[in-house]
């Protein structure tokens, strides 16, 4: 073979090498846009949803059953600053809470204290009965 046929078997791989790149970045564009489309299809509930932890469903569960348009609202605003990317980390149970309070909403959580005697969880109001 003479250095032209090199060249043209070069200049052909090397043409196929760039069309499967532009290919593959075309295909990873669409499905970046359809995950993306996915991020916005979610409703704004169900967008702060997933960044709630450490018991952030009761808290908005128990925001939405006391002050429904309101925790509405806060939700909605929420979700637009997870899609703006200004918050990025999730939102635990306390803090969504506290920011409930700091904006005048009292939202109340039912809470109870157990305690553990004789291998069960007893209330701490029936321990107290039973010490008396």
């Amino acid at each position: 073979m003479s250095d032209p046929d090199i060249e043209k078997i070069q200049a052909r791989k090397m043409k196929e090498m760039k069309e499967k790149a532009a290919a593959m970045e075309k295909a990873a564009a669409a499905e970046k846009a359809k995950s993306a489309a996915q991020v916005r299809a979610k409703t704004p509930k169900e967008m702060v949803l997933s960044y709630l932890y450490d018991r952030g469903d009761e808290v908005l569960k128990a925001a939405y059953a006391q002050y429904p348009a309101q925790t509405e609202a806060v939700v909605t605003k929420i979700a637009e600053l997870i899609q703006s990317g200004e918050i990025q980390s999730r939102i635990s149970g306390g803090e969504l809470l506290s920011l409930f309070r700091s904006i005048g909403l009292r939202v109340r959580i039912d809470t109870s204290i157990k305690i553990e005697q004789d291998g069960k969880l007893v209330s701490f109001s029936e321990k107290l009965k039973q010490n008396e």
